[in-house]
């Protein structure tokens, strides 16, 4: 059966393909915005190689890439033993787990270089680790809750959600402004507006629906203890409403969908690249937490593909393999900073997306050749691209370590 355009973009399938179809491009020099070099390969594999075995000397040990990584494990650790100790089931632990999972996830968008949360030891942290932190508190201190639990998430207490409120959550003040607030605030009231109307998916268990109650939903498709991933990632893609309207096909938002310079639209979309990196970066992090807390597998995880944002992007930038073509570097300096800036929607932005899922894929089959053992994508990605993405800036940029280029977001893109 054919999909139509708007359903077929919305897959996982749609995100690898049409990934690979720009790949193809860069093979033979039509790429809009990019040259590429990839003589500058080996070194990027050599630099993950280096910095998964430095972190994980027992490759059996490799976590997988999720939000679960960036919050204080102590902490975490207690709030699951003091749940167990208050006599909540385990099936009620997930649904919290997941009310957590999901908030912190939406909310994980680039901060700008000059944010950092303040935890309770004092210590200042920024990017994506300070927004974990931050909403972590934010969950436990009832910013999300209409309920008497404070450490829940429900539709009221979402839809309560204020810009003012998230500024004093994220302690947003002057000295310390944080990029895109405003649409991460404006994304969690819609979020709410979307568990009220998506019952199918998240199932009431009270009268204020909670993102959570996937999870009732997913046991209802488990068969033999698994469940195939494509039934979570029907339940991802039921948020599509609260994504800003961006590309439309037939009053279907697309979300995290964008027109890329370097493939033609022959009259059905085919010049679309979706990848829907929040939607992803998300059902990585529900998966540990769903495997983790109720044991049960999800099974088909490989059609999940490698996150597009600018950790793994700068790799690939910062060693030259893939290399802004002069007039797109000099389109970019505009502003008179220090790298270049585009907006999520600029043509650069989205071909360099495009090359980052192509070329994790490599690097991933690259990498279990070296390492002469098979992990998964996501072993790889926490293993090594993200944290030698993160080494590589700070040695290229050592006043702040931000990425080769400024992508201008409204804080629901990376």
């Amino acid at each position: 059966m054919t999909l139509l355009s708007q359903d077929y973009l919305r897959t996982l399938v749609a995100v690898r393909e049409r990934a690979q179809q720009v790949y193809k491009k860069s093979q033979t020099g039509e790429l809009a915005c990019f040259d590429v070099d990839e003589s500058k390969l080996p070194l990027i594999v050599q630099h993950v190689v280096d910095t998964t075995t430095r972190r994980f000397p027992d490759l059996s040990t490799i976590p997988p890439h999720s939000r679960l990584r960036h919050f204080n494990g102590q902490e975490m650790d207690l709030l699951k033993q003091r749940w167990k100790e208050e006599g909540v089931d385990v099936v009620e632990q997930a649904r919290r787990v997941i009310d957590l999972v999901i908030v912190s996830v939406l909310v994980d968008a680039g901060a700008g270089q000059e944010w950092k949360y303040t935890t309770k030891s004092g210590e200042s942290i920024g990017r994506s680790e300070g927004l974990a932190l931050a909403s972590f508190d934010m969950f436990m201190n009832g910013y999300f809750s209409s309920s008497i639990v404070p450490d829940s998430v429900d539709s009221k207490g979402l839809a309560s959600v204020t810009v003012d409120r998230m500024a004093e959550g994220f302690q947003v003040k002057d000295g310390n402004k944080m990029v895109g607030l405003e649409g991460r605030s404006q994304l969690l009231k819609r979020l709410s507006s979307v568990l009220d109307k998506q019952s199918t998916y998240f199932p009431p268990q009270q009268a204020s629906p909670r993102p959570g109650n996937l999870i009732d939903y997913v046991l209802s498709k488990a068969k033999e203890n698994t469940v195939r991933i494509e039934h979570l990632w029907d339940v991802i893609m039921s948020l599509g409403e609260m994504w800003p309207a961006r590309v439309t096909i037939d009053g279907v938002k697309l979300g995290d969908v964008w027109p890329c310079p370097s493939l033609v639209d022959e009259g059905n979309h085919e010049n679309l690249v979706p990848f829907h990196k929040l939607s992803q970066w998300l059902t990585y992090s529900l998966i540990e937490s769903i495997e983790s807390v109720l044991g049960l597998h999800i099974d088909g995880v490989e059609l999940m593909t490698g996150l597009p944002e600018y950790r793994n992007g700068g790799l690939l930038i910062d060693y030259g393999l893939l290399v802004l073509k002069p007039v797109e570097a000099k389109r970019g300096m505009t502003n008179n900073g220090e790298i270049p800036s585009f907006e999520g929607s600029d043509p650069v932005i989205v071909e360099w997306r495009a090359l980052i899922v192509a070329y994790l894929d490599i690097i991933h089959k690259e990498v279990e050749k070296k390492l002469g053992q098979k992990l998964s994508l996501a072993q790889v990605l926490e293993g090594g691209t993200w944290t030698a993405g993160r080494e590589i800036a700070a040695k290229l940029r050592p006043n702040g370590g931000g990425p080769p280029m400024n992508i201008v977001s409204d804080g629901t893109i990376f």
